[in-house]
């Protein structure tokens, strides 16, 4: 069963967190036991701030976006996504929030095989409108995808099904975008291309949180948070671990 803590108030982060978890633990049932994926995490995230998440294989780095994410709840905890208590809600109202206001980017894209490139991209819209339809293919555009609109997943490049992803993610003008490995499957040249627009979004005032393996994906002076079996173990540059227990007192 789900456990999730009680915030007052007085507890809700500053306007200035994109990302606060508090305590966070996450466990799962396995036929070894309760295996804890994160453990005790305490972490902030700036808005407009870009943020590498790193570690090992299975050290929780999935599942920390899927929490902040809102595709699951904490074991405990709590989870505030601009300010607001995601681990209280229901799964109904995390979709909705996450619909408006959080763009996912995968690694393996998650775009459906029988719908077309335009119509995959207008799977994230509330409603198919001509505002909506007009975005997503301004959108294709400018990640070089106007020539590929009505072709399905299947007839394009794992760099060009990203680029979909990516539109996709970017549909609804979101404040932060999560982004799971997304250059892993890519060539250098489509890397770049995915990068670039994810800088393009945090210079225009986004947020971005990111999970990478990819040394093509690292940049100087960006704040890299590491994982070590469920739990954060350094924060650099930028605030450290120890520097988090500040940031609650002074929320």
């Amino acid at each position: 069963m789900t456990v999730v803590s009680q915030s007052t108030a007085g507890d809700i982060p500053s306007a200035t967190r994109a990302v606060t978890l508090r305590g966070v633990v996450k466990s799962f049932r396995s036929a070894r036991g309760t295996i804890d994926a994160l453990s005790d995490v305490e972490l902030s995230v700036n808005r407009g701030e870009f943020v590498e998440v790193r570690g090992h294989s299975g050290a929780g780095k999935s599942t920390l976006l899927a929490l902040v994410g809102g595709l699951a709840q904490p074991s405990r905890g709590e989870v505030f996504v601009f300010g607001e208590p995601i681990h209280q809600w229901s799964a109904a109202r995390r979709a909705a929030f996450r619909r408006d206001h959080v763009g996912f980017v995968f690694q393996l894209f998650h775009l459906l095989p029988y719908l077309n490139v335009c119509e995959n991209v207008l799977l994230a819209a509330t409603a198919v409108t001509p505002a909506s339809r007009q975005r997503a293919l301004a959108l294709l555009e400018e990640l070089g995808l106007s020539d590929r609109l009505t072709h399905r997943p299947a007839q394009l490049s794992a760099g060009e099904r990203q680029r979909v992803a990516l539109a996709r993610a970017l549909l609804n003008d979101p404040r932060l975008l999560l982004a799971d490995e997304p250059t892993g499957n890519l060539d250098a040249e489509n890397a770049a291309i995915v990068m670039g627009r994810l800088e393009r979004f945090q210079a225009e005032g986004g947020t971005v949180l990111l999970v990478t393996h990819d040394d093509r994906a690292a940049q100087a002076g960006r704040r890299v948070i590491r994982l070590v079996k469920g739990r954060v173990v350094e924060a650099d540059p930028g605030a450290s671990v120890a520097s988090e227990s500040v940031e609650r007192e002074t929320d």
